[in-house]
């Protein structure tokens, strides 16, 4: 089997059901925290597949990781479990050192231990795939080519700072002790099951619920935005065929300003769900104080992993971006579970 931690969270919870969408694949130990963004709904079509075993924990705790390895003789370890919001890590970045540095810290050891004690043909299929993100990287200016495998690490954020220093670690536990890790650092996912306090699923909900659609400062910084379910097969092809040690960089080759990725969610659903007055979604864009230290541009070039792997991207932002709104329009017991009072609270508490 293989062992996917957060797999209960957004990317964590497409890739499990894009792996096990394929009847011949090996089995999924899911073991997540359950966090506020953690949502047992998302798995909710694998309850009836015994190929799914769902356990609640921490990737922190060493033993329990261990026991799940040995248990289930992992083969590969596939590690989504992090915080991941930057507003949340500006307000309480302990979580994010806890989890992100602390947690994939215990999370490494643990496979360590597992792995020494394996057959020599063991350790050589065993594979630890560490996902990390493009903030790690630091911020564009309009004219800087887009963020390599080779660009220093410029993290400005407490979200991206514990996100680098994991990758450290792995890349660490790889040259030290020989651990076959494999690392991927990717753009702004979007998609289905996304937990609304991200800006597509945000200005997809309060549109439909005729609130304010918030927009930090002038709406001109540019994200690199790669579909969720592009993101799984990338992650998919790496694990398969990737280079021991190495770092693939997975993006959309689709760089929008924040502002005009709203404006097209607005056009959408004035073609798909008209407003009873007839007005667009559009008039309900606000603009609201940017947050601190706010990396203007990013961009990923995904060019090693096309030309060593063979993989690019199978949606254009114009049809991921459709069928993610579609999405939405179709799941609306989903994001009404999930719209929770302590979701409110925080959305009430970051954009007032």
């Amino acid at each position: 089997m293989i062992l996917v931690t957060g797999g209960a969270g957004f990317i964590g919870g497409n890739f499990v059901l894009d792996w096990l969408a394929n009847p011949h694949a090996e089995g999924v130990v899911n073991l997540d925290k359950l966090t506020y963004a953690g949502n047992l709904a998302t798995l909710q079509s694998l309850s009836a597949d015994d190929r799914h075993i769902f356990v609640q924990g921490d990737i922190g705790d060493y033993e329990l990781v261990l026991s799940l390895l040995k248990k289930h003789a992992i083969r590969a370890v596939v590690n989504f479990a992090a915080e991941s919001h930057v507003d949340r890590s500006i307000h309480g970045p302990g979580d994010f050192i806890q989890t992100n540095v602390l947690g994939t810290f215990n999370l490494l050891e643990a496979v360590r231990a597992f792995w020494s004690d394996l057959s020599e043909e063991g350790k050589q299929q065993f594979r630890f795939l560490h996902v990390s993100t493009d903030e790690v990287y630091g911020s564009l200016s309009a004219t800087d080519p887009a963020f390599s495998e080779t660009n220093p690490y410029e993290p400005n954020s407490p979200y991206s700072a514990s996100k680098a220093a994991s990758d450290h670690l792995v890349r660490a536990w790889h040259h030290t002790y020989g651990l076959p890790v494999l690392t991927t650092n990717c753009s702004n996912n979007y998609g289905p099951y996304h937990f609304p306090e991200k800006l597509i699923p945000l200005v997809i909900l309060n549109a439909l619920a005729g609130k304010p659609l918030p927009i930090y400062g002038d709406g001109q910084q540019i994200r690199d935005w790669l579909y969720v379910k592009d993101h799984c097969s990338a992650i998919r092809r790496v694990l398969e065929a990737g280079k021991l040690g190495e770092t693939y960089n997975v993006g959309g080759w689709n760089e929008k300003p924040n502002l005009d990725v709203v404006h097209t969610i607005c056009s959408i659903l004035d073609s798909l769900r008209p407003k009873a007055d007839g007005t667009s979604y559009a008039t309900q864009i606000t603009y609201v104080k940017d947050r601190p230290g706010h990396d203007r541009r990013y961009a990923i070039d995904a060019t090693k992993l096309e030309r060593e792997l063979g993989w690019k991207p199978a949606e254009t932002f114009e049809t991921g971006i459709q069928k993610t709104v579609q999405w939405y329009l179709d799941n609306q017991e989903w994001t009404e579970g999930v719209l929770s009072g302590s979701y409110r609270d925080w959305v009430k508490k970051q954009y007032s």
